[in-house]
Formats: structure tokens, sequence, C-alpha cells
């Protein structure tokens, strides 16, 4: 017989008291990022800041920029020049605007070289008359589009491209004679006031991120630690109910015995003996701390059992999934009854993947009746249970499915 790669098989007819343990090498899927969830909350404050960009950048270049620029068309030095960037910078923000909404990186080296290209222009072309007037879009509406092609960027980058844009209106202003106490003044508000808001924004954005992200991580840290609890609280509960009901299975059967009531040569009560002794060595094999915990529970309710002295076949493929302690209880306790049914020889097998796990057992057929009632198919929704017998073998099966 031959498996997959990544599986191992290993038929083995044990001794008594000693049953091993099945190695395999396929890796267990790790557990997913736990600041998965703080970085989708930062992602989200950062997309609500890059649509408010966006808006604002293409927003103040068409209601404001343009009717300017159509208004005065007659008085600008080279108005087709000063229209054409306007038209330029329009087209590169809507583009620039898609692909930033869109989570899609920006070529920001080329993009930033384009828009200083057209601020030197555009100061050329607009003329000493309309240096100061809104027909000259550069002074109000360029900081916006440096703050969308830079996104994401250090926040230097846009104070260069800032430093950049004033060296260049400055020179501008010298060029066309505006020196002047008054000229100057007026430079000096319209470079703050144009650039002062950007880059409040977009420092303003990176910050809110950041704070986001480290309180979403913090809640997240908070609610894992508080779902651990009441985890470990209810394993707790649970487990303290189902040694309780293992306890009353073996008080019962010792209190017959030591009242007389029961036969030790009885092959009932030995039957019962042994269902309770496997019950409560699979109860003490929950709480091992092991690798793959469904073998190890299989293993010792196959250790007990063949402490009777007759052998065991165990194969094993593949690696079981991690699950939960109802759904290995779901998986192992039908085979635990009918293994405890057992005098002659048995054979376990269990075939993992990481969607599915299916436990078989067989054993001899032999007269009496079922082991711990076994009906012939029965499903919990999440384990399904198959038990037949055709007075040669008992063959007993439960699968999980994911």
């Amino acid at each position: 017989m031959s498996a997959e790669p990544g599986t191992t098989f290993l038929p083995h007819r044990t001794r008594p008291g000693r049953l091993p343990a099945p190695r395999n090498n396929t890796a267990v899927d790790a557990p997913a990022d736990a600041g998965g969830a703080a970085a989708a909350v930062a992602r989200t404050s950062d997309r609500g800041a890059r649509v408010v960009a966006v808006t604002i950048a293409l927003v103040w270049h068409l209601a404001i920029g343009l009717p300017a620029v159509l208004a005065a068309r007659s008085t600008l030095a080279v108005p087709q020049v000063v229209l054409g960037g306007w038209l330029l910078v329009a087209a590169l923000g809507v583009v620039a605007g898609i692909r930033l909404l869109r989570d899609s990186a920006l070529p920001a080296p080329p993009l930033a070289a384009l828009l200083l290209l057209v601020d030197v222009a555009v100061f050329a072309a607009v003329g000493r008359a309309q240096l100061f007037s809104p027909a000259n879009w550069v002074w109000g509406t360029l900081a916006w589009f440096f703050l969308v092609v830079l996104w994401g960027r250090p926040v230097r980058w846009l104070l260069a491209l800032l430093a950049a844009h004033a060296a260049t209106a400055l020179t501008a202003v010298a060029l066309y004679g505006a020196t002047g106490a008054a000229d100057l003044a007026r430079s000096a508000m319209a470079l703050y006031g144009t650039s002062s808001l950007p880059v409040a924004v977009f420092a303003g954005a990176t910050a809110l991120a950041t704070l986001s992200r480290d309180r979403a991580a913090t809640a997240a840290a908070t609610n894992a630690v508080v779902a651990e609890r009441e985890a470990a609280e209810r394993a707790r509960h649970d487990r303290r109910e189902r040694l309780a009901f293992v306890s009353r299975a073996a008080s019962d059967v010792l209190t017959e015995l030591a009242q007389g009531r029961a036969d030790p040569a009885d092959p009932e009560v030995q039957r019962r003996c042994v269902r309770a002794a496997a019950r409560l060595r699979r109860l003490i094999a929950e709480s091992d701390d092991v690798p793959h915990p469904l073998l190890h529970e299989l293993r010792a309710a196959a250790d007990l059992a063949e402490r009777n002295g007759f052998p065991i076949d165990l194969v094993t493929i593949g690696t079981p999934p991690p699950l939960p302690v109802r759904i290995r209880r779901s998986l192992a306790d039908p085979l635990s009854a009918t293994l405890a049914d057992t005098h002659d020889w048995a054979r376990l097998t269990v075939v993992s993947s990481p969607d599915e796990v299916v436990v078989s057992l067989v054993t001899p057929d032999r007269a009496g009746p079922d082991p711990a009632g076994q009906p012939p198919e029965v499903s919990d929704g999440q384990v399904e249970h198959l038990y037949e017998r055709d007075g040669k073998i008992r063959w007993t099966q439960t699968r999980w499915r994911r």
C-alpha cells in the first residue's frame, strides 16, 4: 500500500502494554495572524482619509481653478499653457486618485516631477497681472495633488515638494518684479495658506491610521485573553461534568462488586469494568499536552484494551488537524466502547487530511449485544458514526468533515 507524499503509513502489530506513537511530518497550518484585524482597521481609516484628499484636490481644481482660468483667459500671458497645464493636472489627478482608492501603487517620483514642471510652466505663462489672482491656480491647487501622488510616503517627501513649489513661486515673484512689501506678504500668506492644510491632512491621516491600528491591536489582544479565559472556564466545567459521569459509572460497578451483587467472573461485569477504565484513561489523556491529541487519546484507549493480551494493528495516514475536545470525543468514544468489548485482535486505522478525519476499527464479531448499544448510523452534525457486524467482524467508523 502506498501513501501520498507528506503522509506516513505505519502498519504495526503491537505487543501488550506497548503501543507505538505514529510518526508524521505533515505540517499543521499556522494560526491566523493576530494583527490582521488591527491592520484591517488601519486600512479602513486610511482609506477614508484618501477619499477626503482626492475629493478636495479634484473639487478645488474643478470648482475654483477652472472658472478662474476661463474668466481671465484674455489677460493671461500664454493662456494655452495655463489651460493645458490645468487639463494635464486634472487628468493626472483622476488617474492617480483611482489608483490610490484601489490600493494600487503610484509611481510617485515621475508624477511629482511632472507636477513641478507644470508648476514652473504656469508661473511663467500666467503673467504679472494675474500672478496673485485665482487664475494662477497652482497657488491653491497643486499642493493637494502633491498630497495625492505622495500618499503613503514619508511626510518629508511632501515637505520637499512644497519647498520646491515655494522656491518656484518666490522665483516667479522676483522675476516679475513683485518685490514690494505687500506683494511679498501676499506671497507668504498664499504659500502658508495653501500648504499648511495639506500637510495637516497628510500628518493627521498617518497619525489616525497608526492610532487606529494600535487601539485595534489592543482590543484584539484583550478579546483574545477574555476568549481564552472563557474557553478555559468552559473546558474546566465540561471536564468536571465528564469526570462526575465517568466516576459514577466506575462507582456503580465497584459498589456492586463490593456488595456482592455482581460476579467478577460475569463477562458483562468485566466489560463494564473495562469500559469504565477506558473512559477514565481517555479523560486523563485529554489533558495531556501532546502534538496530536486525537492519536494520543486513541493510543491510550488501545493501550488499556490490549492489556488483555490481544494484539492491535495501528495504521495512521496523515496528521489530524487541531480539533476541539468535543469533536475528539465523538471520534474516539464509539471506538473505545468497541475496544473494551474485544478479546481477540483489533485493527485501528486513522486517515487524516486538513478537512477530514476518518477513524475505523475492525474486530472479530462475537456473540453478544452490541457494545454500548451501537446504532447502525448516527450523526451529530459534525461527526458521523457508522457501525456494522456480519457475524465474522465488527466494523466501527467515525468521520469528521470540516
